[in-house]
C-alpha cells in the first residue's frame, strides 16, 4: 500500500459541524474515588433508525477499576438531521462473577436481525500488565444478544472452547474496541489483538487478528495474527469495481504510525502489515482509532477518527481515504473535536451526508466525558 507525503496532503473542511451531545460524564470525586466512563462503542441499526452507545463503567479511570458495560440509546430524527437521546443509561448485564467486563465491541447480523455485543471479562485485580508478565491469559471471550435493538439481552455467552487452543501461546487479548463489521458474503468479523509468544523463553508482543463467524453468529473461528507488532484495531470492508471483497484493519502501533492491512480472505489471515505515513499515531505507546467504510458512489471510501497531535490525546481529527486500485491516499477532513480527546468510535446515519461519531473528551484530560457528534462530509466527497 503506497502512501503520498505528509507535504502531499490537503484539509477539505466539513460542511458544518453540529454540536457534541455529553452521554457520559465522570462523577465528582468520593472517597478518593471517581466513576469514569471509557472505551466507547457505537453503532447504528437502520431498521430501527437507532444508536446504541457502549461504554465502560469503571470506579476510577483505572483499567483494574473497570467494572461494568453500560449502554444508552438514540433515536435519529428525520427531517431534522439529529439524534434524540433517551435520558439515562442502562446497566447491562454483560458480566461474569467476580469479573470485570471490558471492551465493548457490537455487530448486527442482517438476516436474523440478532445484535451481538462483544467484550472480555478479566478477574477482578488482574491488570493486562500483569497477564504479560506471567505469560498466562486470564481474559474471557464473551458475548451477549439483543433481537429488539438493545431493549432486552440474553444471558452471556462465554466462548472459552473457542480460544481453548490459541490462548495456550497468548499472554492475554481483547477485542476491539469498537464496533465489529458484518461482510457482504455474510461473515462476521470481531477485531482483536493478542500479546503472542512461541515459547516462555520468548517476550510477548502484540498482533492484531480477527475472530469470525460464516453461519450467523453460531460458531466462532480465530483468524490468523498478523506479522509484526500491532494493537486495538478496527477493521473495515472494501469492495472493488469488480465487486471483489477485501477486509482492511487499521492498528494502533509505536512506530510513530498507525499499522494497515489487508485481508483476501475475510480475516483468516492478512498480508504483510505496513505503516501508514500520513496516519501518525498519538505518543509512544499510541491510541485506539476508528475506521469505517462509506459508499457514495457504488465505490468503497474510508473514514477515520484518531487524535491528530503528535505528542498528545488532543483534537479529534477525521481523515478520508478514496481508494485507488494501486494505494491508499488518505487526506485530512479536519479536527471535531478541539483539545484531549482519546478513543472513538464511528457509525453511518441516515442521510449519508452525516457520519456519527462517539469519542471520549475533556476540558483538562480526555477522560472527563464520552461525547456524540454527527458531521456532515458531503463538502469531502464533493472535493475528492
Amino acid at each position: 500500500m503506497g502512501n503520498s507525503t505528509s507535504s502531499e496532503r490537503n484539509v477539505i473542511p466539513l460542511k458544518d459541524n453540529t454540536t457534541a451531545t455529553t452521554l457520559f460524564k465522570q462523577e465528582p470525586e468520593c472517597c478518593s474515588k471517581q466513576v469514569t466512563y471509557r472505551i466507547p462503542a457505537l453503532i447504528y441499526i437502520s431498521k430501527d433508525q437507532t444508536y446504541l452507545a457502549f461504554t465502560e463503567k469503571r470506579k476510577t479511570e483505572k483499567d483494574t477499576d473497570a467494572e461494568v458495560l453500560v449502554m444508552r440509546r438514540g433515536s435519529w430524527k428525520d427531517g431534522k438531521n439529529e439524534v434524540e437521546w433517551v435520558s439515562g443509561y442502562q446497566v447491562l448485564s454483560a458480566c461474569l462473577p467476580n469479573h470485570r467486563s471490558m471492551n465493548p465491541c457490537p455487530v448486527y447480523e442482517r438476516d436474523s436481525e440478532t445484535l451481538f455485543l462483544f467484550f472480555i471479562c478479566v478477574p477482578n485485580g488482574v491488570s493486562e500488565n500483569d497477564q504479560i508478565k506471567e505469560k498466562k491469559n486470564r481474559a474471557r471471550l464473551c458475548y451477549v444478544t439483543s433481537k429488539d435493538t438493545g431493549k432486552t439481552w440474553s444471558c452471556i455467552t462465554d466462548l472459552k472452547d473457542v480460544i481453548s487452543e490459541k490462548e495456550k501461546n497468548w499472554a492475554t487479548f481483547a477485542v476491539g474496541p469498537g464496533h465489529g463489521v458484518q461482510m457482504k458474503n455474510g461473515r462476521l468479523i470481531i477485531p482483536a489483538y493478542t500479546y503472542y509468544f512461541k515459547s516462555k523463553c520468548n517476550t510477548p508482543t502484540s498482533h492484531a487478528f480477527a475472530f469470525y463467524s460464516d453461519d450467523k453468529g453460531n460458531t466462532w473461528h480465530v483468524g490468523e495474527h498478523m506479522d509484526g507488532e500491532s494493537n486495538e484495531c478496527q477493521m473495515a470492508e472494501i469492495i472493488d469495481d469488480e465487486g471483489n471483497s477485501t477486509l482492511y484493519s487499521n492498528s494502533r502501533g509505536t512506530s510513530g504510525y498507525r499499522v494497515e492491512a489487508l485481508s483476501k480472505n475475510g480475516g483468516e489471515d492478512f498480508d504483510k502489515p505496513s505503516s501508514a505515513q500520513e496516519l501518525i499515531e498519538t505518543g509512544e505507546r499510541g491510541c485506539q482509532g476508528s475506521v469505517l467504510n462509506i459508499c457514495p458512489d457504488q465505490s468503497t471510501w474510508l473514514i477515520y477518527s484518531h487524535p491528530s497531535d503528535k505528542k498528545k490525546r488532543k483534537d479529534l481529527g477525521i481523515y478520508i481515504n478514496k481508494l485507488q486500485k494501486d494505494h491508499m491516499q488518505w487526506k485530512t477532513i479536519q479536527c471535531i473535536s478541539d483539545g484531549p480527546s482519546g478513543y472513538s468510535d464511528l457509525a453511518e446515519c441516515k442521510d449519508r451526508k452525516y457520519i456519527a461519531c462517539l469519542f471520549e473528551c475533556g476540558q483538562k484530560r480526555e477522560i472527563e466525558k464520552i461525547a456524540f457528534k454527527l458531521f456532515n462530509i458531503s463538502n469531502a466527497l464533493d472535493n475528492q
